[in-house]
């Protein structure tokens, strides 16, 4: 059963939502935050990157820098810039990119269910990527940047949502980079109850994107529970901690884009070598003209020397396993691994990662620039996603690429 409860959102007000709204803390290094943020004053990226309000000499981990986030977020509640809803409710957050719309059910998911399993994963987190974010929840008091949560296809929700996006929206604004995104207020208490109990019926729900900012949530509330050992035992089972923020999304209604490869060198290869050995694993076409953007499960494009190859995968060589069994997966242990020397891409620093979302040109930019070789991948699918899930394994790192990309600062949950 997933317990996926309506809260008490801290939210833009409506004339602010465009010049809030945010993309995730994670996308922007140092430098180009504090661009951002000199450049909108009121992007929600000054409170989920305060460091962006101190010289560029600062610790970006210092305590001051994160209680200025506390301070500065508490002082735009108190500007007006934010509203509170005190009543406990869900969202709706509907985004738009080109042709293709989402729309998700904004809410707070339980942390015993991301503990228990009900929640399921598919990657693994670092400690250290956790740090930062587990110091921000705790400092602020309150999450701001929601967790993308899948659910598998439910009728009676998909009705409900269509019902609650008959009123008008909130929120209806078109972000710089071209994604519209909307937002409703279920208004409804008979809606409300039975959002709540579809959520119950389901047996998972699946993380899609956010695995770091999901166990920082988590850690902030276990933290929480540690300091409050004499509480009455089922007194903390309602407090606002123990929930955390996300948006759940039809995964029928979410789009994977792939995550491409570049690597720094040829690990002593002449690229002679390098398709000889290639062909061993695929049918390989080319040179080519045109670059490679595979259309099919176990197609790749290889770019080595200016030319682009056609890469598909021989019957036999793909794996009857739900990890090693995908295309990032096959690439990484039979060709990256033992040919190109990469032996573990999480650690490894010849080897880099594009998002989808770059094109396949970026790939030929990186080989222009600083890269000897690139891959362009078909894409991971949302089923094969669940089936790790579901198995209770993990993804190699880099598989999936989702857009458009929710953004920070448009719900906000307090603990």
């Amino acid at each position: 059963m997933a317990v996926v409860r309506p809260f008490s959102c801290v939210r833009p007000a409506a004339e602010h939502a465009a010049e809030i709204a945010a993309l995730p803390y994670d996308v922007y290094n140092r430098e180009e935050a504090k661009r951002e943020v000199k450049s909108h004053p009121l992007s929600f990226l000054a409170i989920d990157r305060p460091e962006t309000g101190f010289p560029d000499t600062a610790d970006m981990y210092a305590p001051e820098v994160y209680a200025h986030a506390k301070d500065l977020f508490e002082q735009w509640v108190k500007d007006g810039n934010y509203v509170e809803d005190l009543n406990e409710t869900y969202y709706l957050y509907e985004l738009t990119m080109n042709d293709h719309s989402q729309t998700g059910i904004v809410a707070c998911s339980s942390v015993d269910d991301y503990v228990n399993g009900v929640i399921k994963k598919h990657e693994n987190t670092r400690e250290e990527k956790e740090l930062d974010r587990i110091r921000h929840i705790d400092v602020m008091d309150a999450q701001s940047g929601p967790i993308f949560l899948a659910y598998r296809p439910v009728k009676r929700l998909k009705e409900l949502v269509a019902l609650a996006k008959e009123e008008n929206p909130l929120y209806n604004f078109i972000s710089e980079d071209g994604i519209r995104h909307r937002v409703w207020k279920i208004g409804s208490g008979d809606m409300i109850k039975e959002i709540r109990e579809e959520f119950e019926k389901l047996p998972a729900t699946y993380i899609a994107d956010g695995h770091h900012r999901a166990a920082s949530a988590v850690k902030v509330a276990l933290k929480r529970r540690a300091e409050h050992p004499d509480a009455p035992k089922d007194a903390p089972k309602d407090a606002p901690f123990n929930y955390f923020l996300s948006v759940l999304f039809s995964e029928d209604e979410l789009t994977i884009l792939p995550y491409n490869r570049v690597v720094w060198d040829l690990n002593g290869h002449s690229e002679e070598e390098l398709l000889k050995e290639a062909s061993k694993l695929f049918e390989v076409s080319g040179p080519l003209k045109e670059a490679v953007e595979p259309k099919e499960r176990g197609e790749v494009g290889m770019y080595l020397g200016g030319t682009w190859y056609d890469l598909k995968l021989k019957a036999g060589v793909r794996p009857d396993d739900p990890v090693k069994g995908l295309d990032v997966s096959v690439l990484q242990e039979k060709f990256l691994a033992p040919v190109l020397g990469i032996g573990d891409p999480r650690t490894d620093k010849r080897i880099d990662f594009v998002g989808g979302i770059r094109g396949v040109k970026e790939l030929e930019r990186r080989c222009e620039a600083d890269m000897k070789i690139a891959f362009s991948m078909y894409p991971t699918s949302m089923e094969e996603l669940l089936s790790v899930a579901d198995a209770g394994l993990l993804m190699p790192p880099k598989s999936t690429w989702f857009e458009p990309k929710l953004r920070s600062g448009i719900f906000i949950h307090r603990l």
